[in-house]
């Protein structure tokens, strides 16, 4: 019998979406096959101490989350490469010492992880160093991704179609709120959405019809980051998301799905406090497939493969899209580069019979093949630099330097 792979889950962290977080990790560990994988839940508190042990697997356990009452104990990442160890320190007896214990060693890292401090490449770049194998986009795109600022900015590079837009600062908010106001609606006409640049499931996002709630808009923006993104707003869109999956050229679209929401945004509560009851994003009302026309479904499919291949994205992404009802042109809203429930809900409409626990193998599958291109590659460099740098010393070469 092939032995286990030991998989992490890592959740949490300190993000205004730490509780969507441990809802949608808790959900992937129920799905993942126990006849293949050793799974260990790696929980990050919102103080960002990490936690192992069984309780983790409750959902109580998170509710005046005690880790003493708990029995949960408190590990470290090894950073040393390769080490892939979660190490916890226990004090001894009097001039003992420290005791250190290797509480697990992960083959492979699943980053369930919404918003800053997981999904914005903090993490992946963590991950990296210690050269563990993980499931999600790598530092580069996952920190794209996050930033709405910046994440429009490649998509206008890629030509991808997007809203209008400027980015504004808390520095000019708390400079001149009515010059920086000004510059919002010479630049946007109404109604404009403000959105703080690094957050996600609509966190802070408001819109603004009028200079009143502009300005009640960014205060509420601003106290949540400290650039947002003003962007034109189109009444009453059609939006329709789209996940990808894949690595490097083996990319596939998923079915296009419609969200159902009831007024004119699909809020934090419409995603989350309603939808927790029955399981994550994958019991929010929503219509598999899209009702829009084929062709219309074929171009986001299209778009969402094209951003997915421009940020070398890895395992499951999702792709937001926003259609005017009179024009019928289509716009790119984000990227959400570790969506909700991992959108495995639209890959079980796809046609091709993937489960859940068929997509968590998937994902492990692509996660170990980008770890081995990267083991592939070239990482060291031998040269002469440092014993020509003594030469020159010992030497008393002018201008050397130690």
């Amino acid at each position: 019998m092939a032995k286990k792979l030991s998989l992490g889950i890592i959740f949490g962290s300190r993000s205004t979406e730490h509780e969507v977080s441990i809802v949608s990790a808790l959900q992937l560990a129920g799905f993942v096959n126990p006849f293949k994988y050793d799974v260990t839940l790696v929980y990050i508190s919102r103080q960002g101490v990490w936690y192992v042990g069984p309780a983790l697997w409750k959902l109580e356990t998170y509710l005046n989350f005690d880790p003493r009452k708990s029995g949960l104990t408190q590990v470290f990442p090894d950073l040393t490469a390769r080490s892939r160890a979660l190490v916890s320190a226990r004090r001894g007896r009097l001039f003992a010492g420290e005791t250190r214990r290797v509480e697990a060693r992960l083959d492979c890292v699943i980053p369930v992880m919404h918003g800053l401090n997981g999904e914005d490449g903090s993490l992946q770049g963590m991950l990296e160093m210690m050269d563990v194998p993980y499931t999600s986009t790598g530092v580069a795109g996952s920190a794209v991704g996050l930033d709405k600022i910046m994440m429009k900015q490649a998509f206008r590079g890629l030509g991808v179609p997007v809203m209008p837009d400027t980015a504004v600062s808390r520095r000019e908010w708390q400079h001149d709120p009515g010059g920086l106001i000004r510059h919002i609606e010479a630049t946007l006409p109404y109604p404009v959405f403000v959105k703080p640049a690094n957050l996600g499931s609509s966190i802070g996002v408001s819109r603004a019809d009028d200079r009143p709630e502009l300005s009640e808009a960014l205060a509420l923006g601003f106290s949540l980051d400290r650039r947002c993104l003003v962007e034109q707003g189109l009444d009453n869109p059609e939006e329709v998301n789209c996940a990808v999956m894949g690595y490097d050229g083996d990319i596939t679209a998923s079915v296009v799905e419609m969200p159902v929401r009831q007024g004119e945004l699909l809020d934090f509560k419409t995603k989350y406090l309603s939808a927790a009851q029955g399981g994550g994003m994958a019991s929010l009302s929503r219509v598999i497939p899209a009702p829009i026309s084929l062709e219309e479904t074929a171009l986001v499919q299209q778009l969402s493969r094209d951003i997915f291949w421009a940020l070398d994205c890895k395992g499951v992404v999702r792709v937001d899209f926003m259609i005017d009802r009179a024009t019928r042109n289509i716009v790119v809203t984000e990227i959400n580069t570790i969506p909700g429930s991992l959108a495995f809900y639209l890959w079980e409409k796809t046609g091709q019979g993937l489960t859940y626990r068929h997509l968590i193998d998937r994902m492990v599958n692509y996660a170990l093949k980008a770890w081995q291109d990267k083991d592939a590659s070239v990482t060291g460099y031998e040269s002469a630099i440092i014993s020509s740098a003594i030469t020159a010393r010992l030497s008393g070469a002018k201008g050397a330097k130690a």
